[in-house]
């Protein structure tokens, strides 16, 4: 009688925890599928809806608004995204939104996003078409970043390839740096354009000296006294006028 009694209990207690679990679950499926909000529908046009799937969220403002009700191919080149979306955003969305296919992380599911639009626009209505903007195909921006890396890689080989003949010697700039031979010519080319400038000043000492070019110095020399003689006049006029 006991046992009885306590099969009776588990059984019970089975069938309330599966209940619960039931309720539980077409609570938790009827709100993801909206089934117990008031809602209405949108439709948007892609080139390709980059593994979108039904059941995806819709987000609006960062915030889920609703959900891809169903995904039909058009033509070759267009796939409409039937949402249906929580009526209390109705008013939100504007005619002039977009609706964009992203991600909700580096690797998570893919989700619709729909942008604000301007102010003044509209608000849209029952089974309006949003404006689309195709998403950014994984496949391009890996291939992007395949393509920067090894341009990276060729400026670094080549690099790599300059500074090795610079430290082995090899072009102008090696020879300078390793070739002490060359950098010693270089340093005596350098005195001798230093003596080079000093023996032409000794030159020109030694000119004005000359018989043949002596009345021209003096002549110099005689004129440049006359300018400042005039020059020293002109300031004493100058002090003594503003005395008076």
């Amino acid at each position: 009688m006991e046992s009885t009694t306590n099969s009776r209990i588990w059984l019970g207690v089975f069938i309330l925890s599966a209940s619960l679990l039931f309720v539980g679950a077409v609570f938790y499926i009827g709100k993801k599928k909206n089934l117990f909000t008031a809602t209405f529908n949108l439709h948007g046009v892609f080139k390709s809806v980059s593994g979108l799937q039904i059941g995806n969220n819709v987000r609006f403002a960062g915030i889920t608004v609703g959900t891809v009700n169903n995904i039909v191919i058009l033509t070759d080149t267009s796939v409409q995204v039937d949402m249906v979306i929580e009526n209390e955003t109705k008013k939100f969305i504007k005619k002039d939104s977009y609706a964009v296919i992203g991600s909700e992380g580096l690797m998570g599911d893919r989700v619709v996003n729909i942008t604000q639009g301007t102010f003044n626009s509209s608000s849209i209505g029952e089974n309006d078409n949003l404006l689309t903007m195709e998403p950014a195909e994984t496949d391009a921006i890996l291939s992007s970043l395949q393509a920067t890396g090894e341009n990276a890689e060729f400026v670094t080989s080549q690099l790599s390839e300059i500074f090795y003949k610079i430290n082995n010697g090899e072009g102008v700039l090696g020879r300078l740096i390793q070739d002490s031979a060359f950098a010693g010519n270089l340093t005596q080319t350098i005195n001798n354009l230093k003596s080079g400038t000093q023996g032409f000043s000794q030159n020109m000492e030694a000119a004005k000296h000359s018989i043949f070019f002596r009345g021209f110095y003096k002549k110099k020399a005689k004129e440049k006294a006359d300018k400042e003689t005039e020059k020293a006049k002109t300031g004493d006029d100058s002090g003594n006028g503003g005395k008076k």
